[in-house]
């Protein structure tokens, strides 16, 4: 069942957008701006199609509560999820999603690089990521507001934290057998296709008596997505204050100069035309226009339009 869809990420891209607009942005900050907006992006689009890929396996189904775009506030630290889900025997499926447009690698000392202009970059390992988001969700259950089942004693669920590679990224794991047991948590780091079929593997590998034994119902399951959300804080993110900028965009003053002039410009009066040949006229014309204003039938004219008019007098 789902439970909660993802957050509309447009209102903060927005946001950075009209920082790109604004005239106090160096051209350095300019790049880091446009770097986070096609990061943003980007991760939206991963979490999209995770969640199109979560949605079509378990959103109709009463055994699962699906939620996406979890952020938890809990005992001064800070869980964002992508991905939640929770079955009938109490298992919390905690997914981590990243995009990458060219493919990842994984060292053998557990560290990551992104593939991109040719070449690797380094980048914080989303394994240590989704552990932090684990550790909160842990405390929540522990220590917070969610009502957990009882038998005998309290029902615990057990965290399984998993990471989401797009489909078509490629993912570069340390050559040998060995060499990928020693780094911790890689066994977590799957491809979104097949986050079915480990989820199905888990009850594969389980005892019965124990699975069994934790067994609840799908309004338990429910009740517990839905306290979840119930604590969900969308993030407010101050972009303006991340870059280093003030929250309106800063106006340089005019100097004298500028100043003396523009005040100049709005105090000249406008210089009237004839009504004839367009022409400038002065005030000295002007005046003697509206004085023979019967002459010139109410026009103000040039001293050649005058003429004329003196001469072909209107009818």
């Amino acid at each position: 069942m789902l439970i909660k869809v993802a957050d509309d990420k447009q209102p903060q891209i927005d946001a950075l957008g009209a920082l790109l607009g604004r005239p106090d942005v160096e051209a350095t900050t300019r790049k880091l701006i446009d770097q986070e907006i096609r990061t943003m992006r980007a991760g939206a689009k991963g979490e999209r199609d995770a969640a199109y890929e979560i949605d079509f396996q378990y959103r109709d189904r009463d055994s699962y509560m699906v939620i996406h775009d979890l952020r938890i506030e809990f005992g001064g630290r800070v869980a964002q999820i992508d991905h939640l889900l929770i079955n009938r025997v109490l298992d919390v499926w905690v997914c981590e999603t990243k995009a990458f447009s060219e493919g990842v690698k994984i060292n053998e000392y557990g560290e990551w690089f992104r593939y991109g202009w040719g070449r690797a970059h380094g980048m914080a390992s989303p394994v240590e990521q989704n552990r932090r988001h684990v550790a909160v969700l842990g405390d929540v259950f522990d220590k917070g507001p969610i009502t957990l089942p009882r038998r005998l004693v309290r029902l615990k669920p057990t965290l399984l934290p998993v990471v989401l590679v797009s489909n078509d990224a490629r993912i570069d794991r340390p050559k040998t057998k060995a060499a990928a047991a020693r780094v911790d948590g890689l066994d977590t780091v799957i491809k979104v296709e097949q986050l079915v079929r480990t989820i199905e593997r888990r009850f594969d590998d389980r005892n019965v008596v124990g699975m069994v034994s934790k067994l609840v119902g799908a309004e338990t399951i429910e009740r517990i997505a839905r306290e979840l959300v119930a604590m969900h804080m969308p993030a407010n993110v101050d972009w303006a204050g991340k870059f280093g900028l003030s929250a309106a965009p800063t106006v340089t003053p005019p100097t004298a100069v500028e100043s003396a002039s523009s005040h100049q410009r709005s105090s000249s009066p406008i210089p009237l035309a004839c009504e004839t040949c367009g022409r400038p006229v002065s005030e000295k014309v002007e005046a003697y226009s509206r004085e023979h204003a019967d002459r010139f039938g109410g026009q103000v004219l040039c001293w050649d339009c005058q003429r004329k008019a003196s001469r072909h007098p209107a009818t």
